[in-house]
């Protein structure tokens, strides 16, 4: 269940509780896709060190590998990978579409080829209920589908329409699965996928009817997906109207911490992205300065911290000397911290939003942060 606790303009402050916890929003979830963030973290680092709420892992990735029947046979993922906080499934929609190279959409759901060893596979809306049962994790998304950008306004409006229908059979089947004895989870939460890409009558009319449904909380998907920034804000603004007030709102895929800000200020409660991660590992790392990129030669003798403003385990025990040479040197450690810190910068991050939420501070903390979070070091 959703509680607003505090709003400032449109950005909302809240809580959401969870039968394995609650958690306090506006949230950004750590990405751990396959049921392990890339970059040696495992779920105790992101527990005792990083300050994680939610992790997030993807329906489809491990229907494919191990295989859900395997993770069920183990206890649910939150044993499988030792983590006793929320766990939000992806659906598989997007991976289904991003991924599958032979696809074929149908009523029914989408016939596919695995991206591991090309076997056939079929994925519905009853197909995903089913396996993020398996997983037993606390949130299950609806199976969508996400339409590449840019779309044709006719296939948008076609497919928004299919998506809805889609939820309906999701919400269909999750009761059912909720209700059979062997389930892992019987509290587990869905959440609806708003679509329509860059059209904003389309999107507005899919969450008139999506928010029909009453579900645990609701998302817009099939953003960030190459459009402008400009057409992202926009369609956010247009949309989160519609949305209902005492349910969690989710910016799924979304992204730097100029994107968060701006969305917040939107009224969203809840990110993902693999962004901290994926860039970590390539050198590029967050401060309140602005971007770094490490692996710059002129941080070879470089004594200080990544950030001085950071008291993650990184900053506070190595240079940016040595994590250089970590990483220039193809050592899997300079992986390990560069994510540390990522994600515990995204985490904090978070943590000083809902401060400002609290006080009533948000617009000053924006104004003052965004132009320094852009930056590039």
């Amino acid at each position: 269940m959703f509680t607003l606790l505090k709003q400032e303009g449109a950005a909302r402050r809240g809580q959401f509780e969870t039968v394995h916890g609650t958690i306090q929003t506006p949230v950004f979830m750590n990405v751990g896709t396959s049921a392990a963030i890339k970059g040696g973290v495992s779920s105790i680092d992101l527990k005792n060190e990083l300050k994680t709420q939610v992790e997030l892992c993807n329906t489809y990735h491990l229907h494919v590998r191990p295989g859900d029947d395997v993770i069920y046979k183990m206890g649910g993922l939150h044993k499988f990978m030792n983590w006793d906080k929320p766990i939000l499934t992806d659906s598989g929609g997007f991976q289904v579409f991003s991924l599958a190279k032979l696809r074929k959409i149908k009523e029914e759901g989408v016939y596919f080829n695995s991206h591991v060893d090309g076997r056939r596979i079929f994925m519905g809306p009853e197909e995903s209920m089913k396996i993020q049962s398996n997983l037993g994790s606390t949130i299950a998304m609806a199976f969508d589908e996400c339409v590449e950008n840019p779309a044709k306004y006719e296939y948008a409006k076609k497919s928004s329409e299919r998506t809805v229908r889609w939820l309906e059979r999701c919400k269909t089947e999750m009761k059912r699965l909720n209700s059979l004895e062997g389930t892992l989870n019987k509290n587990q939460l869905l959440f609806g996928i708003n679509q329509g890409c860059v059209f904003e009558d389309i999107r507005i009319e899919n969450m008139k009817q999506i928010a029909n449904l009453d579900l645990d909380g609701y998302a817009i998907g099939g953003l960030a997906v190459g459009e402008p920034t400009e057409d992202m804000y926009r369609i956010i603004s247009a949309v989160e109207p519609y949305a209902p007030d005492d349910k969690i709102r989710y910016l799924m895929g979304v992204g730097t911490p100029a994107n968060i800000l701006e969305a917040v200020d939107r009224g969203v409660d809840l990110f993902d992205c693999v962004m901290p991660s994926r860039n970590a590992r390539h050198g590029h790392l967050f401060t309140k300065s602005g971007v770094i990129n490490i692996n710059n030669a002129k941080y070879a003798l470089d004594t200080e911290p990544v950030d001085r403003e950071c008291d993650c385990p990184v900053c506070q025990s190595f240079s940016r000397a040595y994590i250089r040479h970590l990483l220039v040197s193809k050592e899997m450690l300079g992986m390990r911290l560069t994510v540390m810190h990522n994600l515990y910068f995204y985490n904090t991050l978070m943590e000083e939003i809902r401060l400002a939420l609290d006080e009533g501070k948000f617009k000053k903390y924006k104004e003052e942060m965004l132009p320094k979070l852009s930056r590039r070091i």
